[in-house]
């Protein structure tokens, strides 16, 4: 179990940092493209949201793929495809139980699972203020029609 731990935690850290990285980008390109925009349309709107999203998708792809690499290093599976699957499905927490760590490495796929349930949390977060900020933008538009 110890063994485990000194070898999840650093990767659970590493993904982290990884997240930390993608949403600080996230923000900021949304930050600045809203910055630039007088008047949004919808169309730039949906563009910036869904630029928001699949930069988020791509941070807990990446963390997915970080994952399958340590088993495949750990030689837990015989490809990085199947390790990529096993990961998908820990990292979502869906669990489908078809593909299961050695008994050694199990405390390795719920270190996998809490980090997904958090990753998926703070990228919720992200999509929530983003939104929060286009339904405020949109609210003061219907206030003061000036502005």
């Amino acid at each position: 179990m110890f063994m485990n731990l000194l070898i999840g935690l650093p990767v659970t850290l590493l993904c982290l940092l990884l997240q930390a990285v993608v949403v600080a980008l996230s923000l900021r390109h949304y930050v600045n493209f809203r910055r630039n925009l007088r008047d949004p349309s919808p169309g730039s709107t949906i563009l910036i949201l869904g630029l928001v999203m699949l930069l988020m998708l791509f941070g807990n792809f990446l963390q997915m793929a970080i994952w399958a690499l340590l088993f495949v290093l750990l030689g837990e599976f015989e490809s990085f495809t199947q390790a990529l699957y096993f990961s998908g499905v820990t990292f979502s927490t869906l669990g489908y139980g078809d593909l299961v760590l050695s008994k050694p490495r199990q405390l390795l796929s719920a270190l996998e699972a809490a980090n997904g349930i958090l990753m998926f949390g703070v990228s919720t977060a992200v999509l929530t203020a983003a939104l929060h900020d286009v339904i405020k933008h949109y609210a003061q538009k219907l206030r003061d029609p000036q502005t």
